[in-house]
């Protein structure tokens, strides 16, 4: 750490109570309006390819329909859910256990690294011409891939690593710093699973593409495209379970900072985390089912039983999270089975981005991933739009409207400003949330019952069966959505430059020792034992539950139907 920010101040936050180093700020924030920057690309380029599978428009050709569904990928998927995540880990590292960051070069260093492998990659797939093919998110071997896009995204994946390298340094000094606190604040766990996912997921990444690109410039004669795809989707699957649990952390944060819930055991949840750090990324197995190259022993085990501890872990989260907040709200005097419900803060962004991230990662995502994920059900649906609609209701029905939740918070508590209108901020979310849940039960419901194929850039020109009203239901939906992000992105831009400025507490000098955290509260501590009732969400639960195994089941009886049996 330079002796510059060594002598930087603090200031308390007036809401939460928490020591901010003021030299963390900058760093978090440019991540953080980074990735909003490739929200909104990414949420452009989705108008155009809506419109593109809504037949009746068709907009574009199908060189450019792969061009942007390309860069839609690496924008929604990849830079976007990144560059925050890495925002996420400075907030969990150094805002949380009230700290500087161990080097806030490292920061600054981290940031140009990722942000220039993610331009040199985008440029790339703009201006490589017709002469290379086009990686999308699943650029497998053997297809002719530009070497500058490999290695733009190794660069990315490089700069992603030094950023995660110094969470984990920042953690390490907050924890030798207080050698009195028992063990991390729920949000710093979650975010130190998530960061151990991002680094097994990064490190795969970065050795297919390695492999990759040194294949392209013609070091090494050949590649094995079934082992490349292995190590593939160690990225492309676990880069998703890097933004569950960050989600997941987000959710806790977001219930306590709404209603000052608190998990009612500390214990299992941190648990439900540590499934997942065992389980999570196995579940990529079933991009792969239908490889010859793995044994029915693999499929039948990664496809089920390790899925089950990453579901069995998210079940348990899809508990303890309302369950705390309906502790939270019954101890403010809410009685009755759904009486803490009718009382919740709809209108706080920061509830408001819970309810609607948790409700429709939960239904759309959560149950479309347990049946996709298995291995027999998941022949109806491989290479169908229904894949992509699962993961656009969990990666953006889910993780990013968590994110924006987080980045109305962070605009309050760490760039100290008042959002233009809570109102407006409240709107935009439920709105957003309504239009991408539409847009997502269209691609899973073209895909489950038309077959309409996930990537194919004419969907007329094939011999199957089509759904016009759909895909105009897509096509509106997608439209609406977009002026659900591009509302929040004003929101967050203006509020930014225009808000009023937030009061601080007392400006602090350096505490030694990091003896300030030993002082103050944190997100998240070891909750009082006093008697709590969660019968409402023990019946929400339950309800959710039934939803699950009826929609299971009727899979597997439309999957008998398929074919005769003798």
């Amino acid at each position: 750490m330079s002796s510059k920010s060594a002598r930087a101040d603090y200031w308390t936050c007036a809401v939460t109570g928490l020591r901010v180093h003021e030299a963390t700020v900058p760093p978090l924030l440019v991540n953080a309006v980074t990735a909003i920057g490739f929200l909104l690309l990414g949420g452009l380029l989705s108008v155009l390819l809506a419109l593109t599978r809504w037949e009746a428009v068709h907009l574009l050709p199908a060189n450019w329909y792969y061009v942007t569904l390309t860069l839609h990928a690496w924008s929604m998927l990849g830079f976007w859910m990144i560059f925050f995540e890495i925002a996420i880990l400075y907030f969990a590292s150094s805002v949380v256990l009230q700290v500087p960051l161990a080097s806030l070069r490292a920061a600054w260093l981290a940031y140009v690294v990722m942000i220039g492998g993610a331009l040199l990659a985008a440029v790339t797939v703009l201006v490589q011409g017709d002469g290379w093919d086009q990686p999308l998110l699943t650029s497998y071997a053997p297809l002719k891939i530009h070497p500058l896009f490999l290695l733009g995204a190794i660069i990315f994946a490089v700069g992603a690593f030094v950023g995660l390298g110094l969470f984990f340094a920042t953690v390490w000094r907050a924890q030798r710093a207080d050698i009195e606190r028992r063990s991390l604040p729920l949000v710093v766990f979650g975010a130190v699973v998530a960061a151990i996912i991002a680094t097994e997921s990064l490190l795969g990444g970065a050795v297919a593409y390695g492999w990759y690109f040194l294949y392209t410039i013609g070091v090494i004669p050949t590649i094995d495209a079934e082992m490349y795809r292995v190590l593939f989707w160690l990225l492309g699957h676990g880069s998703q379970q890097i933004n569950l649990a960050a989600m997941v952390t987000s959710w806790y944060l977001l219930a306590y900072i709404a209603v000052g819930a608190r998990t009612v055991s500390e214990k299992v949840s941190r648990t439900a985390f540590i499934m997942y750090a065992l389980f999570i990324n196995l579940g990529a197995a079933h991009h792969i089912l239908s490889d010859p190259g793995v044994s029915n022993a693999w499929r039948i085990f990664n496809a089920s039983y390790a899925v089950y501890g990453a579901v069995m872990a998210s079940l348990i989260h899809a508990f303890a999270i309302p369950g705390s907040v309906e502790w939270a709200l019954r101890r403010q005097g809410h009685t009755g089975l759904f009486g803490w419900l009718r009382n919740a803060p709809w209108g706080n962004p920061a509830f408001a981005s819970l309810a609607v991230s948790l409700t429709l990662f939960g239904v759309l995502g959560g149950i479309t991933g347990v049946t996709f994920g298995t291995e027999q059900l998941n022949m109806m649906v491989h290479n169908t739009l229904a894949i992509p609609g699962h993961f656009h209701a969990t990666v953006v029905a889910g993780t990013t409207i968590a994110f924006m939740g987080i980045a109305y918070q962070v605009i309050q508590l760490i760039a100290r400003r008042d959002l233009l209108s809570r109102q407006l901020a409240t709107f935009q979310l439920y709105f957003y949330g309504a239009a991408m849940a539409a847009v997502s039960v269209a691609m899973i419901w073209l895909g489950y019952f038309f077959g309409t194929p996930r990537r194919h850039a004419a969907t007329a020109a094939l011999s199957i069966v089509r759904s016009p009203l759909l895909e105009a239901v897509l096509g509106i939906a997608a439209m609406l959505a977009v002026v659900g992000g591009i509302l929040f992105l004003a929101l967050a831009v203006l509020s930014l430059l225009g808000g009023s400025r937030r009061p601080v507490g007392p400006r602090l000098a350096p505490i030694a020792g990091g003896a300030d955290a030993r002082s103050t509260s944190t997100p998240s501590p070891e909750a009082a034992p006093v008697p709590h009732d969660l019968s409402g969400t023990l019946t929400l639960c339950l309800i959710f539950l039934a939803l699950l195994l009826a929609i299971y089941a009727t899979h597997w009886v439309n999957l008998a139907s398929l074919w005769g049996v003798r």
